[in-house]
């Protein structure tokens, strides 16, 4: 099983200045946490897209790029590329080079994004939501299996055996689905045989399986094998040392990254007794001790059959330190007892 990390980006007001946390910083904070990870040994580093003054990364490319020049061993990948509003011609030319750059670490998860500021900045018409992905889907999977690309659509100029370079070093550079929990994403990413990455933010995991259940079954009935239908789950994450101190470390930054941020925005409110739910053996909130959060990922793949863990370690203006120290935990603690059960696992089946 791989265990990896994530950031979005997220800006936080500083309460000291009542001014949000400067990008530039934030950014280069993110690129140590990546580095951090490889040197600890973690799988995977995905980071977000976004495009709006409450991130600070709107093309992961340039910072993964970045931390490839930095790192050794761990995969990069976004996490995730909005394909409806990108082009996927520039996209895979982006993580070509990044996979030069890595020595073929380079990944991409794609996705729908939730939020408009995307739609809006680059003059894609949210009516045409699925249409746009689906042809954008359309022609990225074109250019990893052909070189030169011949494909036309409604959304986009025509590519006539046009070469798109540069190749990335990789056979194929890796593609995943991100999924938000809808049936019609989850049964086209069984359909085209391309892994699925699942965002869990908030409930119960055990909700979770009728989706990946019918993944597969959607997957197998179109002639998939079950290596090809791989699953990701990602997850708010944080661990401390005791049960008690992280659930207290955490709550004010989970429910400062969670509150509406203007009248009417999107967000929520959590109190305490709902933090606790969500906290819980069986919410989708991954935080506690070290065995509390191992306990629950192996709890999670059994539920859900899960092949890549990743934690979203530092939202609502979670200290450099405190999420360095959740990284460490999670390297040196965490994902040594998960290999070590889902190894045995493996040998023993």
């Amino acid at each position: 099983m791989e265990l990896g990390i994530l950031s979005l980006s997220d800006l936080q007001t500083d309460p000291a200045t009542g001014r949000p946390h400067d990008p530039a910083r934030r950014t280069r904070e993110i690129v140590s946490y990546a580095i951090a990870a490889d040197q600890a040994g973690l799988d995977v580093f995905g980071l977000g897209e976004h495009h709006s003054p409450d991130f600070s990364v709107a093309n992961p490319a340039v910072p993964l790029a970045a931390i490839a020049q930095a790192t050794t061993h761990i995969r990069l990948t976004s996490a995730v590329s909005v394909l409806s509003t990108l082009d996927p011609v520039r996209l895979h030319q982006d993580f070509a080079s990044l996979d030069h750059l890595s020595q073929g670490r380079a990944e991409i998860i794609a996705g729908r994004s939730a939020f408009l500021e995307a739609f809006t900045l680059f003059g894609i018409d949210p009516a045409h939501y699925d249409d746009v992905f689906t042809e954008k889907l359309d022609l990225l999977l074109a250019i990893r299996a052909d070189d030169p690309v011949t494909w036309s659509g409604r959304h986009r100029p025509a590519l006539d055996d046009l070469p798109v370079p540069p190749r990335p070093q990789q056979d194929t550079l890796p593609l995943w689905l991100g999924v938000g929990g809808t049936p019609s994403s989850a049964e086209r990413a069984a359909r085209l045989g391309l892994p699925m990455v699942l965002g869990l933010i908030g409930g119960d995991i055990r909700r979770a399986r009728p989706l990946t259940e019918h993944y597969r079954a959607a997957g197998r009935a179109a002639g998939h094998t079950p290596d090809a239908l791989r699953l990701g789950v990602t997850s708010h994450f944080y661990v401390g040392k005791t049960s008690q101190a992280a659930r207290k470390d955490l709550y004010p930054y989970y429910r400062e990254y969670l509150r509406p941020k203007t009248p009417g925005g999107r967000g929520w409110l959590i109190d305490s007794d709902q933090f606790e739910a969500v906290a819980g053996p069986l919410g989708a909130l991954m935080t506690g001790s070290p065995q509390e959060v191992i306990d629950k990922i192996l709890t999670e793949r059994e539920l859900l059959g899960t092949d890549r863990f990743m934690g979203q370690i530092d939202f609502g203006g979670m200290p450099h330190g405190m999420v360095n120290d959740s990284v460490e935990l999670l390297a040196t603690e965490v994902a040594p007892a998960i290999r070590k059960e889902t190894a045995t696992n493996i040998a023993t089946a």
